[in-house]
């Protein structure tokens, strides 16, 4: 099956060239957007070690990476499999592996979730950030993972079920209407994902066809069902606590705008992101707005610098 592409709108082309440090760095963008997307999984490391499940997919004959020294677990894949293989693998349905792609997994390594934490996973299926964090807990601790698509519950609990994850409790409501629930009950949290609904523009290599559906209006949508879906976020945190909002597009309506949104309205500060791959600074400027000079700390991903997909990841703590 070949993959269809089609050509940027010219008022996408505009925004990537502001976004962009020159015209050079442009062509590459537009020029990875078309190339193939890269494989990749994540041991996951509640069933099997890292080293155990490597020299198992090398001996089914597959080329396999381990690109991060610091993250064992993440493992790129450079053999031309047939398609489906990676799916149908024995491993994979015993849930020694998570595919998933190397971007996705930035933002629970932002967010440093510890063995006995209580996380809240607010936007969770189809679960691979929830049996991420699971896996670093070491099935401790404590996780809500929250969807509202009952579609989407089925899959995320199914994948729960067979990367053996026991900490986490499944819930489907609106993301809005839980966080409300959760503030009535008292709840409090030690680390929170916001891993938000998006246009998805970081995707235009899997998924070609968001180039076709895009448009300024779904952007300026998009960003504020972001904002109304963080509204009160902030009181589900402990003193101290931590929130990473992250987003698979590069526009600053759905990502400074809404950081931004967060800082003028709650107690919340930006932190560092450590991450394994090369990254742009957050804007601290876009079409005549201005954002608060932290917002530097922010992490952009574009698809070009790293051969992988794009993505926006911002960790927050509350001020205590």
């Amino acid at each position: 099956m070949v993959k269809r592409l089609y050509e940027p709108k010219e008022k996408f082309v505009e925004r990537i060239k502001l976004l962009l440090d020159d015209e050079e760095d442009v062509k590459k963008f537009f020029k990875m957007a078309k190339s193939e997307p890269r494989k990749s999984l994540r041991v996951n490391t509640l069933k099997i070690s890292s080293d155990e499940l490597m020299e198992g997919l090398r001996q089914k004959g597959w080329k396999v990476d381990q690109p991060f020294r610091d993250y064992p677990e993440i493992v790129k894949i450079t053999s031309d499999l047939m398609p489906g293989e990676i799916g149908k693998a024995r491993e994979h349905l015993l849930g020694y592996y998570y595919v998933q792609e190397v971007t996705s997994m930035m933002p629970i390594i932002a967010l440093d979730v510890k063995p006995g934490d209580i996380v809240l996973d607010l936007c969770a299926a189809p679960g691979s950030k929830t049996t991420q964090a699971a896996a670093l807990m070491e099935n401790s601790g404590s996780i809500i993972a929250n969807d509202v698509s009952m579609g989407r519950i089925s899959i995320l609990s199914a994948n729960l079920q067979r990367c053996g994850v026991t900490n986490t409790i499944v819930t489907r409501h609106n993301g809005i209407e839980l966080i409300a629930k959760l503030r009535k009950l008292g709840f409090k949290f030690d680390k929170i994902l916001v891993d938000a609904p998006c246009s998805g523009e970081g995707n235009l290599r899997c998924s070609p066809r968001t180039l076709l559906e895009w448009s300024e209006g779904l952007l300026k949508s998009m960003g504020r069902k972001q904002k109304r879906l963080l509204d009160g976020v902030v009181d589900l945190l402990k003193e101290g606590g931590e929130l990473v909002y992250s987003t698979c597009t590069y526009a600053p309506e759905e990502n400074e705008m809404v950081v931004q949104y967060l800082l003028d309205n709650y107690d919340m500060k930006i932190l560092d992101s450590k991450l394994p791959l090369k990254t742009r600074s957050g804007l601290t400027e876009w079409k005549g707005q201005n954002f608060d000079k932290s917002m530097k700390k922010a992490v952009r991903i574009y698809h070009h610098d790293n051969d992988l997909e794009g993505f926006f990841v911002c960790r927050l703590g509350k001020v205590e």
